[in-house]
């Protein structure tokens, strides 16, 4: 009797079944996680690039998360990144260094990374980038008067690094100063004509008066001793003739490199930015984890991503259709993210 009452007790008890879990909010772009993640990608970039200036965090565009295990997950950023006025070869680091304003002709970056979080720590896995300077209409349309970059090759900004420079070394009482490469040129033409340029230099073994007896003997200094610096000019053409130059060397980084050390920089362009406004991060960026084979199994899985993370926010979506209490503020959309500095 005992078992059979037992038994009946058991069968009235309440069957509560399993409910499955709800899938887990996409990462949106001003989460923690995400600003990490990119934080590792500008720097990895940064890193990697061998001409031109460092690239800061405009915006981060995107994001996917894609789990691979208990403690690992891949990460693929869209980022937004605007050039600063650090040089690539600068010691000082990225969140001391100005961006670019929009009306000294901002240039733009865009990148696509692929990170791995393993066991709390992010790396890049592979990566792509491009940058573009934003277009003359837009500056004129803000600035009317302002002057937009020109080709790196403009035989005027050439004419104005070689004057600065030559103005520079005789005057100097330091080392004999080389170019590596010119880095911005613009030209503007009223009130005054004046060129205004950019340019790297690397210190050599040749004091500058020694320079002036056998120029052609003056070599950079060798990796354990470079010496890398950057230079501002200008050379009003009109009314007036004048140059006015500021360089400055860094003192010896080890581990820093430039380059085309090695080779012929009289023209002070590589090949590559010959006929550009700006040092395209597609071509002055290096990066040597991706391949052609890793890029395209990068852009494989992102686009094999995308329909998880549609999923997970349209059904973030449909829950957020319920009734909410008076003074309910919905949270921000996922992505893209706050803009940081201003819009191209």
């Amino acid at each position: 009797m005992k078992a059979l009452i037992a038994l009946i007790l058991l069968v009235q008890l309440p069957i509560h079944k399993a409910v499955p879990a709800a899938p887990p909010a996409p990462l949106g772009c001003d989460d923690p996680e995400s600003e990490a993640a990119a934080e590792v990608a500008v720097n990895y970039i940064n890193g990697h690039s061998h001409h031109g200036y460092k690239f800061a965090l405009n915006r981060i565009e995107d994001v996917r998360v894609v789990p691979q295990g208990p403690n690992d997950e891949m990460i693929f950023l869209e980022l937004d990144l605007l050039e600063t006025k650090c040089p690539i070869l600068s010691p000082t680091p990225l969140e001391n260094c100005t961006v670019r304003s929009f009306t000294e002709h901002a240039v733009e970056g865009e990148c696509d990374v692929k990170l791995q979080k393993l066991d709390g720590t992010i790396s890049v896995l592979a990566s792509k980038c491009h940058s573009e300077a934003d277009s003359n209409q837009d500056i004129g349309k803000v600035c009317p008067d302002c002057p937009v970059l020109v080709r790196l090759n403009n035989t005027e900004v050439l004419e104005a690094v070689s004057a600065a420079l030559n103005d520079f070394n005789s005057k100097t009482t330091g080392p004999y100063l080389r170019l590596l490469e010119i880095g911005r040129g613009k030209i503007q033409y009223v009130p005054s004509h004046v060129v205004a340029v950019e340019f790297a230099v690397g210190a050599t073994n040749c004091s500058a008066e020694e320079a002036k007896v056998n120029v052609g003997a003056c070599q950079l200094l060798p990796e354990d001793q470079s010496n890398f610096g950057f230079c501002t000019g200008s050379m009003t053409k009109h009314p007036i003739q004048s140059i006015h130059v500021n360089c400055q060397l860094y003192g010896h980084q080890p581990g820093v490199t430039y380059a085309h050390a090695g080779q012929d920089t009289s023209a002070g362009l590589p090949p590559s930015t010959v006929g550009s406004r700006n040092h395209d991060l597609r071509l002055s960026y290096h990066d040597p984890l991706a391949s052609e084979s890793s890029s395209s199994e990068m852009f494989r899985s992102m686009l094999s991503a995308k329909p998880v993370t549609k999923r997970a926010v349209a059904e973030a979506a449909q829950h957020d259709k319920v009734p909410r209490p008076v003074g309910f503020v919905p949270p921000p959309p996922p992505c893209p993210g706050k803009i940081r500095y201003f819009d191209i």
